[in-house]
């Protein structure tokens, strides 16, 4: 089987970019191991993007039955299976799914479908807008199985309980998460802001060697989840604030590393990330880029900041970690503050 081989950091880049593109062979499923995801395409992919890794492995297959639109063959037209949208986002045993406005008269059937092809999915809830609001959070519709929007998400050997609608949370972030857990050395204080349920905080605690990790967060209903997921994982180093950040990171000690979890509006907090690091801190940026401009704007959006600090900088990575809209980018800068100019300037 054909596949492309690519760096985990950047497996969801690629899957979102050859699924737009119709070539991802879905016939076959994904495969990974401990540095690459290996993505099953259409013999065509190779034509129309060569510079790709490309090489022959033998893939687990995918049964016809599990394929939702081959399910929904006898049950919708041709014209309502062109306007199906087969992507949705499973956490714990929740599926979330968008129906366009054509397709409402057959959204139970889609649902029902959706629960026997994957037998761990109990509940499936529809989309009823986008994010919006102060806590990003999601109108959800109960359409097919258990009605609930409360579950335990799994990932990365920590368990994550919440209430879809009423906390943000992206299962899309895994990999992001996992790629910060493998750059923190051991002994770290570690700061994430908006730190939602606690998702980063719970895998750096259960993947890293980090001495404590402090997160803060602006929901009360997000902020009980994070409680009760501490004793869900029998976590001790992770400290938890309610509240905002404006107010509550300036009263807490200097940190080694900062995450910024909140890409749209992540620019306006830089300078309380700033003011709670030291010389060498490392500060994860997270940003929403045009194609066009990164790395560029993110960057020049943390040089703006840190010259009100008298600070110089060095970015350390720049990457692509999920798909906002066709084009535009979720995107972080990972970035150490080197040293106060001042005392650049004055050695």
């Amino acid at each position: 089987m054909k596949c492309v081989k690519v760096k985990k950091k950047k497996a969801q880049t690629m899957l979102n970019i050859l699924r737009k593109k119709d070539l991802l062979n879905n016939n076959y499923k994904n495969e990974s191991d401990k540095n690459y995801v290996y993505i099953p395409v259409i013999e065509d992919t190779k034509k129309k993007f060569p510079d790709l890794n490309f090489i022959d492995k033998n893939l687990v297959k995918v049964e016809t039955k599990d394929n939702l639109k081959q399910m929904l063959e006898n049950k919708l037209s041709k014209k309502e299976l062109d306007k199906l949208i087969t992507s949705f986002d499973v956490i714990g045993n929740i599926a979330i799914i968008q129906v366009p406005d054509e397709l409402i008269k057959k959204q139970k059937v889609i649902a029902q479908c959706l629960l026997k092809l994957n037998k761990n999915i109990k509940t499936v809830l529809k989309r009823a807008g986008i994010h919006k609001g102060e806590f990003r959070t999601l109108n959800l519709e109960h359409i097919a199985g258990i009605d609930t929007k409360q579950t335990i998400h799994k990932e990365n050997g920590v368990k994550i309980k919440l209430d879809v609608e009423k906390v943000y949370f992206s299962p899309r972030s895994s990999t992001e998460r996992k790629r910060i857990s493998g750059l923190v050395k051991d002994e770290e204080k570690i700061l994430v802001m908006f730190s939602g349920c606690a998702p980063f905080p719970l895998v750096l605690a259960k993947n890293t060697n980090a001495q404590k990790i402090t997160g803060v967060e602006l929901n009360p209903i997000a902020h009980k989840y994070a409680k009760e997921n501490l004793t869900l994982n029998k976590i001790n180093n992770i400290e938890l604030y309610l509240g905002d950040v404006r107010k509550i990171v300036p009263t807490l000690a200097e940190f080694d590393r900062i995450l910024m979890p909140l890409p749209k509006t992540g620019e306006d907090f830089l300078d309380i990330a700033l003011n709670a690091s030291k010389n060498k801190s490392i500060i994860h940026f997270y940003d929403f880029s045009d194609e066009k401009d990164f790395p560029d704007l993110s960057i020049n959006k943390i040089k703006k900041a840190a010259e009100k600090f008298n600070l110089s900088f060095k970015v350390l990575d720049s990457v692509k970690c999920g798909d906002y809209s066709p084009g535009v980018h979720r995107v972080c800068i990972d970035f150490q503050i080197t040293k106060i100019c001042g005392e650049e300037q004055s050695q």
